[in-house]
């Protein structure tokens, strides 16, 4: 699929969504999305005057995860939500406000394979079930090294490969069947989460992922398996 067609079928996938996103990962994943994202927070270091960027952040849940944790710790935060949807966005800011949260996230419209944010920006770059919809995903990982200081560290949860025959079995069917047949229930709309699936089987395996992050510059990569490698978290450092 070539760029400007994903680039489309993304954006309206996730206008469509939008309203109803965390809803659905509640419903795909039976809450285990949650538990990810709480054990994606445990790979931050935290310092003072931190400046992060959280891509394909949206709906902001895992930006306001970070801002309670680092409030919780008294240390000043910036973070920059960047999204390419702008309904996403939307949705983000009013959690946000409803967090009383508002003044320290700033929203901004932005594809991350072209981030409009100068070399060395930030100490820390999140991405959640984002990167996998890239049209060029080695371009979006060189973006996050550009806009990274040194000594920075890039976190990245996406769906990933499991590696046990029958678990996998299970998951495929789960996948392809009840999936698109949530998403037609819940939001009418079985095509979008027909294409959420296909997007996860395409998405390279961890050791794959690994050695993309580490062609992109990144030092020290690794990775942690959640749920049998139904997720996993890669971890990166600019050194």
């Amino acid at each position: 699929m070539d760029r400007d067609k994903k680039s489309g079928l993304v954006k309206n996938i996730f206008s469509r969504v939008a309203k109803k996103y965390d809803l659905m990962n509640d419903l795909m994943s039976c809450g285990s999305h949650r538990l990810w994202k709480n054990q994606m927070i445990k790979h931050i270091d935290f310092i003072n005057n931190m400046q992060i960027i959280d891509v394909a952040g949206g709906t902001a849940d895992i930006a306001i995860r970070m801002a309670k944790l680092t409030e919780s710790k008294s240390i000043n935060y910036n973070i920059q939500v960047v999204d390419i949807n702008p309904q996403m966005l939307e949705v983000g800011r009013q959690r946000a406000v409803d967090n009383n949260i508002f003044s320290k996230l700033n929203f901004v419209e932005g594809d991350g394979e072209s981030l409009p944010f100068a070399d060395e920006s930030f100490d820390l770059y999140t991405i959640a079930f984002g990167i996998r919809n890239f049209t060029n995903i080695d371009k979006g990982l060189q973006e996050a090294y550009r806009v990274l200081k040194k000594g920075g560290k890039f976190i990245c949860l996406e769906f990933s490969k499991v590696d046990d025959i029958f678990i996998q079995k299970f998951y495929n069917t789960y996948s392809f069947k009840i999936i698109p047949k949530i998403g037609e229930i819940v939001l009418q709309d079985s095509e979008s989460y027909q294409y959420l699936v296909e997007s996860i089987r395409k998405f390279p395996d961890q050791k794959t992922f690994k050695k993309m992050i580490e062609d992109a510059g990144f030092k020290n990569v690794y990775f942690d398996n959640l749920t049998f490698g139904v997720s996993a978290i890669h971890v990166g450092h600019k050194i």
